[in-house]
């Protein structure tokens, strides 16, 4: 299966007052990015590794943001550096 859409992150003209509804409604944490655009992808757990490799092979490169390796999103960079992940599906996720 490949990849799918699972969040998209957008800059704004008031960050600060865009995060504060977006935290309110949906009770999420607030990101914080330097990019001008951030985008989630998932696909099944059973393909993540080939689908990351296939990203790669695309022109994409693999991004260290200070990850640990616990992490359940791999972080990598489109061709002009803006850092994107490749997260676990949610039904894999404890908790």
């Amino acid at each position: 299966m490949p990849v799918r859409l699972h969040h998209i992150v957008i800059d704004t003209h008031d960050l600060p007052g865009l995060a504060r509804f977006w935290t309110q409604a949906l009770g999420w944490p607030v990101k914080t990015v330097k990019n001008r655009v951030h985008v989630d992808l998932t696909t099944i757990a059973a393909d993540r590794d080939q689908e990351i490799e296939r990203l790669i092979g695309l022109g994409a490169r693999r991004v260290d943001v200070g990850q640990t390796g616990e992490e359940s999103w791999t972080v990598l960079a489109d061709p002009e550096g803006n850092e994107f992940c490749v997260v676990r599906p949610k039904d894999t996720l404890i908790g």
